[in-house]
């Protein structure tokens, strides 16, 4: 369980972007040991890898860039790897945006399933954080400090009677994620929903993909969790965190934070030598089992 892991098989699906709206295919294949996570947009050619230096625009999702070309909205998809333990696989996109399916990591963590997941011959390391470190931007904070595992403590809050106040800590292991975070769904306004498009921006979203947020409460059916919305910014930040391209041994405590402070913490942790250390595989494994079937994640939670 300390090696690094890829796919068994090649595995597939097909959606839309969240923000442009076009149909796209995605395509997972099984990659050799230190290839790490990398996209290939296949219909122009250039590959990327999911990496900071890559790092792009992060306007309501994250986007990585290379030459030019583009792939958004990977966060949901690098969470699922980031959290079940996938080191190294070959994300083939033959569009500009990983597809939204239902706005959540759950498709994502059952494709994974489906795959299966194999162990290379090569050790995995971690980035072990030694030092605190710290990005505020006026009511916004994001910290990252010493830890023996991997944890995140996440506080959100809106002008808006559902969300003016939600809290979550939780530590992040496959089980963890799987149960309580992986089918939590993107979230918006419905008043910011023409100004957004008209920015080019979520021209694919739908109540099938996101959780669309009224004046007087939400627009869908029924929540998966009652603090969906928390659930949604932890796995945000599991995905974004995925860029430093191991997994991470520390503790992340954000407020009011998003895509651009999860990255903006994360490269101010390795520009600071001192803050950090690549280590072997920590005393308590990173990698048991889900609880409960991967499919009963798309289930909503009981009332």
């Amino acid at each position: 369980m300390g090696y690094r892991r890829t796919l068994r098989r090649d595995v597939a699906c097909t959606g839309i972007g969240l923000h442009s709206g076009r149909p796209v295919r995605l395509h997972l294949h099984p990659a050799p040991a230190e290839h790490g996570i990398r996209f290939l947009r296949s219909d122009v050619g250039v590959e990327i890898p999911a990496t900071l230096s890559y790092l792009g625009g992060q306007d309501h999702a994250t986007t990585l860039t290379r030459d030019g070309v583009s792939i958004g909205t990977i966060e949901h998809l690098l969470a699922a790897f980031g959290a079940l333990g996938v080191d190294d696989v070959l994300v083939e996109v033959d569009g500009p945006e990983v597809p939204v399916l239902d706005g959540s990591s759950a498709p994502f963590v059952i494709l994974l399933h489906e795959a299966g997941l194999r162990p290379l011959a090569v050790p995995r390391q971690y980035v072990k954080v030694l030092e605190p470190v710290e990005v505020v931007r006026g009511a916004k904070s994001v910290r990252l400090s010493p830890s023996d595992h991997f944890q995140i403590s996440y506080t959100i809050g809106f002008d808006h009677p559902l969300l003016r106040h939600q809290s979550l800590s939780l530590r992040v292991t496959p089980r963890t994620f799987t149960e309580n975070v992986a089918s939590a769904r993107t979230f918006g306004f419905l008043r910011e929903v023409e100004m957004l498009r008209k920015g080019g921006l979520a021209l694919g979203g739908s109540l099938e993909n996101a959780v669309v947020i009224g004046e007087t409460g939400v627009l869908n059916n029924k929540l998966r969790f009652e603090d969906e919305f928390v659930r949604h910014k932890i796995l945000d930040a599991v995905g974004d965190l995925a860029l430093l391209a191991h997994p991470l041994v520390g503790h992340l405590e954000a407020n009011k934070a998003g895509h651009a402070l999860h990255a903006a913490v994360a490269q101010k942790l390795l520009a600071t030598p001192s803050a950090w250390e690549l280590v072997p595989r920590p005393a308590v494994s990173a990698l048991e089992a889900p609880a409960r079937p991967a499919a009963e994640l798309l289930r909503p939670a009981e009332a």
